[in-house]
């Protein structure tokens, strides 16, 4: 698990974590954390393997900072603010076992009143990961898993290229489920393996950081990992998007509603975030290649099959 400032709501995970009754290891990753986190786990009677960053590598970064370390052959990713139900871990384990074809095991996340938070996670039809709250009737599966409690083969998890780092937070999932299926692996989602979670106790869904790395993300997930038509429409469309919002909004003027006020609807936070994937644009397409090299499927095939689903 990897936590920021989680003093005050870690204890929940570490104690639903020791009371699993499948042999595991656990290792926390400590994002510099200035708020007595370090000295909370350092007392926690279930002793957890600490690994202290010198500085906030996000939850994309925690993971890929402690991946080389993994010796087992499976790897749960948990959130610091989430608390799995007794039998969550076998659960999951259980599902990867009967389904050899399988490279992940998504939880069913719940909120703290118990409705559903995700059940996985669907592509949508412009390239968005959505978490999937419901599965239609008849559904065979969901596209991703969610990052916030999931069980992975450590394997093939490297072999695809472990976790993107350059993340920071948001969008590692679906891109990591993404490269899964490209080399040919599916994605269970596993009703049994249920945990409760506060979301976003250590971030804040909505905010202007938030949009950003959310907007800037799946872009660069695009770039890496869609078709090279989708991609390139998609950042297109952010751009005419971004060109347009002044025009708009002196059309519309005082119009309630002409021009959505959420922080990604802002011109300046577009065109940072437009600024951080050109900056990343070289990488991206050298991660393509790499993609597209240990790949087993193609692109295209996986976008027909999940795209808007």
């Amino acid at each position: 698990m990897v936590t920021w400032r989680g003093r005050d709501h870690i204890t929940a995970c570490l104690d639903a974590v020791a009371a699993q009754d499948r042999p595991h290891r656990t290792v926390v990753v400590d994002n510099a954390s200035d708020d007595g986190t370090a000295e909370l786990l350092a007392r926690h009677p279930s002793a957890p393997e600490v690994v202290r960053l010198p500085r906030n590598a996000g939850y994309a970064g925690g993971l890929a900072a402690v991946l080389p370390r993994m010796s087992t052959p499976l790897v749960a990713w948990l959130n610091d603010d989430a608390a799995p139900e007794p039998g969550w871990l076998a659960a999951l384990e259980d599902a990867l076992a009967a389904r050899t074809d399988a490279a992940a095991a998504t939880s069913w996340l719940l909120r703290p009143d118990g409705t559903p938070q995700s059940v996985g996670v669907r592509l949508t039809a412009d390239g968005h990961g959505a978490d999937l709250t419901e599965l239609a009737d008849g559904a065979d599966g969901v596209f991703g898993f969610c990052g916030g409690a999931a069980l992975l083969r450590t394997d093939v998890l490297a072999a695809v290229g472990g976790v993107p780092a350059e993340f920071f937070c948001y969008y590692e999932d679906t891109d990591t489920a993404w490269r899964l299926r490209l080399a040919g692996w599916q994605v269970v989602t596993v009703p049994s393996a249920r945990v409760r979670h506060q979301h976003g106790a250590s971030s804040n869904p909505g905010s202007p950081l938030f949009h950003r790395w959310n907007e800037r993300n799946r872009l660069v997930m695009l770039l890496r990992c869609a078709p090279a038509g989708v991609a390139l429409r998609e950042l297109a469309r952010f751009a005419v998007i971004t060109a347009l919002l002044p025009v708009r909004r002196l059309r519309s003027g005082a119009t309630a509603g002409a021009v959505p006020r959420a922080a990604n609807f802002q011109v300046g936070l577009r065109l940072r975030v437009l600024g951080e994937v050109a900056g990343r644009l070289p990488a991206a397409l050298a991660q393509r290649g790499r993609i597209s090299a240990a790949g087993q499927r193609a692109r295209t095939a996986v976008w027909r099959e999940w795209a808007g689903r």
